[in-house]
């Protein structure tokens, strides 16, 4: 969050577990080598910075955190058109790493969404991933139309 306003709610303290990048690993400027590695610890992280920042509370508040979902789908959508220069008037104004990264945000925002509607959101993603690989397990080709 780039906001300079002396009010303004600052980043969470995302857990940072002792570990070494890998070798040849570079971590991404201004992080931490071993930030985002206890995923579910820094999805509660953001939740909970969220939560205290956010300006609505109750219903609105959750669909707005959902709605933020189809924000960052977009973006990430953006980026393919700007990688594959699909837009004549702007060309290739994306790479392949800006497609990753958006990419990277909406399983975030998912995560930190699926967070806001329950604590229990590790257990609900294991039980929902456990499923969908179950459907998929054993179709030629892979994952079919119902793996949702």
């Amino acid at each position: 969050m780039d906001d300079s306003r002396p009010d303004a709610p600052q980043p969470p303290q995302l857990p940072h577990p002792p570990a070494s990048p890998s070798a040849g690993a570079s971590p991404s400027a201004g992080a931490s080598p071993s930030a985002g590695t206890d995923l579910w610890g820094t999805v509660d992280a953001l939740w909970a910075w969220l939560d205290a920042a956010q300006p609505v509370t109750g219903r609105e508040a959750v669909l707005l955190r959902v709605l933020k979902l189809s924000e960052e789908v977009g973006e990430a959508a953006q980026a393919v058109i700007g990688a594959t220069g699909q837009n004549p008037r702007k060309g290739v104004s994306h790479t392949w790493e800006d497609v990753r990264g958006e990419l990277c945000d909406v399983a975030i925002t998912a995560l930190v969404a699926l967070r806001t509607l329950t604590p229990e959101a590790e257990t609900v993603f294991a039980g929902h991933l456990a499923r969908v690989a179950k459907r998929s397990s054993g179709r030629a080709g892979g994952a079919g139309p119902d793996a949702r």
